[in-house]
C-alpha cells in the first residue's frame, strides 16, 4: 500500500502521525529537564524550580483552550499549528543561546507555540471522522503512540546531555526537532486542512480579518506569558481561577442545553473531567517531585552504568508506543465478542492503575538500602503502572470529546479538556512542595513515603467512586456513543 492508495482519512492520519512525532521533541526536552536544569545549572531552589515547572505545565495545557478557539474561528487549525511550531523554534533557540537571561522569554515563546498548537492536531484529526465512527479511537491511539515516540527520542537525548551537563547542545537539539515539525507540516500541507470549523465557508475578506485578529492575539500573548512566568505564584492562582470559570461556563451551557441526549453527554463530560483532574494531578509529578526523588533518593547505577532521570521517563514512552496499538487491537477484539469496554470503565481503571503506581514507591522505600537509597526497580514498576493508566485515559479522552461534545462546542470543550491537565500541573506543583527538600535519603525517605502513600490511596478511592457511577454515566452517554 502506498500513500496514493490511502483514503483521505488515512492520508490525514498518517500525515498527522509524522508531524506529531517531530513536534513532540522540543516539549519532551523541556518537560523532562526544566526542573533539573533550573536546580543544577541555574541555582534555583527546589520550590522555585517546581513552581516554574507547574506554571510551565499549566500554560502549556491551559492555552489549549485558546488554541481551540483561535484555530477553529480565526486562523484555521493548520495555520495556527505551523505558526505555533515556529514560535517553539524561537523559544528553544533563545534558551540554548542565552541561558538564564533568555530563560523567561524563551519559555514565553515556546509556551505560546506549544500551548496553542496541540489542540490543532487533535482537531485536524477529529474532523476526519463521524461521531460514531469506530475507527476514530484507533486513529487517536496511533497518533498518541506517535507522540510518545517523539517523547522517547526527546527523553533519550535529554538524558544523554544531562549526564554531560551540556544543556546548550540539548536545547539546540530541541530547536532542530521543532524545525523538523515545521518542514513536515509544509510537506503534508494539503492533507490536513480544516473540514468542519466555523471558518469554512467564510469569504476571503472575513478570513483575512479573522486571521489578522489571531496574529494580534499571539503578539500580545507572548509578553503576557513572559510576565506571568516571572510572577509564577500569581500565575498559579490565576490558572486555577480561570479553570473554575471555564468549568462553570460549561456547566451553565450544559444546564440550559435543550437537546436531552446531548445534555446527558455533556453532564458525563463534566464528571469524567473531574476524574481526569485526579489522574493528571498525580501524573504531572513526573517532571517535578518524582524527578527530584529519582535524582536524590534512588540508586540510579545499574551494572556500573548511570541512568539519567529522563531515561526513567522513557519507561512511559515504551509502554505507550508498544501498548497503544496493542490496546487498540485488544479492545476491538473484546468489543467484537460483546464486552462493554467503554469510557467510564477505562477512566475508572486508569485511576486505579496510577494509584497502584504511587503505592509501589512507599513499598520501595520500605526496602531501601542502609543509606536510604531505593532500588530503581520500584520506580520502574511505578512508571509502568502509571503508563497503563495513561493509555486508558489520555487518547480516549481526546477521542471522547468528539463523542460527547455537541459540534458547535467541540473546539472549546477540547481546549477545556486539555485545560484540566493545566490545572493538574499546578496541583502537582503543590504536591511537590509537600515533599522533603534536599538532604540524605535516609532522612527524607519518610517524607516521600507519606506523600506517595496518600496520593496513591486517594487515586484508588477516586477510581472506586467512578466504578460506582459507571451505570449512571453509561445511561447519560447512551449506547450509540459508549462503544
Amino acid at each position: 500500500m502506498t500513500i496514493k492508495t490511502l483514503t483521505n482519512e488515512q492520508k490525514a492520519s498518517f500525515s498527522l502521525l509524522i508531524i506529531q512525532t517531530f513536534s513532540t521533541l522540543g516539549f519532551a526536552v523541556l518537560y523532562s529537564t526544566l526542573v533539573l536544569y533550573a536546580t543544577k545549572e541555574l541555582g534555583f531552589s527546589d520550590a522555585d524550580a517546581t513552581i516554574i515547572m507547574g506554571v510551565f505545565g499549566a500554560f502549556n495545557y491551559g492555552l489549549h483552550l485558546l488554541g481551540g478557539l483561535l484555530g477553529g474561528r480565526l486562523m484555521s487549525n493548520r495555520n495556527l499549528f505551523i505558526i505555533g511550531m515556529a514560535l517553539q523554534v524561537a523559544g528553544c533557540y533563545g534558551i540554548a543561546q542565552f541561558g538564564q537571561p533568555g530563560l523567561y522569554w524563551g519559555l514565553a515563546f515556546f509556551l505560546t507555540g506549544s500551548g496553542l498548537n496541540v489542540t490543532c492536531i487533535n482537531m485536524m484529526l477529529t474532523q476526519r471522522f463521524q461521531p460514531d465512527d469506530p475507527t476514530r479511537e484507533t486513529a487517536f491511539l496511533y497518533n498518541y503512540a506517535g507522540m510518545n515516540l517523539g517523547f522517547f527520542v526527546g527523553f533519550a537525548v535529554a538524558g544523554y546531555y544531562q549526564n554531560l551537563a551540556d544543556y546548550k547542545s540539548l536545547f539546540m537539539f530541541a530547536t532542530l526537532g521543532n524545525l523538523a515539525a515545521v518542514v513536515a507540516t509544509g510537506i503534508f500541507w494539503k492533507h490536513i486542512g480544516d473540514l468542519t470549523t466555523p471558518l469554512v465557508g467564510k469569504t476571503k475578506k472575513q478570513w483575512r480579518n479573522a486571521f489578522a485578529l489571531g496574529i494580534l492575539v499571539i503578539a500580545v500573548l507572548v509578553p503576557v506569558i513572559k510576565f506571568l512566568l516571572v510572577s509564577a505564584a500569581f500565575s498559579s492562582q490565576l490558572v486555577v481561577v480561570i479553570s473554575v470559570l471555564v468549568f462553570l461556563t460549561i456547566l451553565a451551557l450544559t444546564l440550559k442545553h435543550k437537546h436531552k441526549a446531548e445534555k446527558g453527554r455533556m453532564v458525563s463530560y463534566l464528571v469524567l473531567a473531574l476524574g481526569s483532574l485526579i489522574f493528571w494531578s498525580l501524573y504531572q509529578l513526573a517532571p517535578m517531585g518524582l524527578s527530584l526523588f529519582a535524582d536524590r533518593n534512588v540508586d540510579m547505577v545499574v551494572d556500573g552504568f548511570k541512568v539519567a532521570p529522563q531515561w526513567i521517563q522513557n519507561i512511559n514512552t515504551v509502554v505507550i508506543v508498544v501498548g497503544g496499538p496493542l490496546m487498540a487491537t485488544l479492545f476491538n477484539k473484546l468489543r467484537a465478542k460483546g464486552y462493554n469496554i467503554d469510557i467510564p470503565l477505562q477512566f475508572s481503571a486508569s485511576l486505579v492503575f496510577i494509584g497502584a503506581g504511587f503505592l509501589a514507591l512507599p513499598l520501595g522505600i520500605m526496602h531501601a538500602d542502609s543509606a536510604g537509597m531505593v532500588s530503581i526497580t520500584y520506580v520502574a514498576i511505578s512508571y509502568v503502572l502509571q503508563s497503563i493508566g495513561e493509555l486508558l485515559i489520555s487518547p480516549i479522552g481526546y477521542a471522547m470529546v468528539g463523542k460527547l461534545a455537541p459540534k458547535n462546542y467541540q473546539g472549546g470543550m477540547m481546549g477545556a479538556w486539555m485545560l484540566v491537565t493545566g490545572v493538574a500541573s499546578i496541583i502537582a506543583a503543590q504536591f511537590s512542595e509537600m515533599m522533603p527538600g534536599q538532604g540524605p535519603a535516609i532522612v527524607t525517605d519518610a517524607g516521600y513515603s507519606s506523600v506517595f502513600s496518600g496520593l496513591g490511596i486517594a487515586a484508588v478511592a477516586g477510581g472506586i467512586v467512578l466504578v460506582l457511577l459507571t451505570p449512571t454515566l453509561r445511561r447519560l452517554i447512551g449506547d450509540k456513543v459508549a462503544a
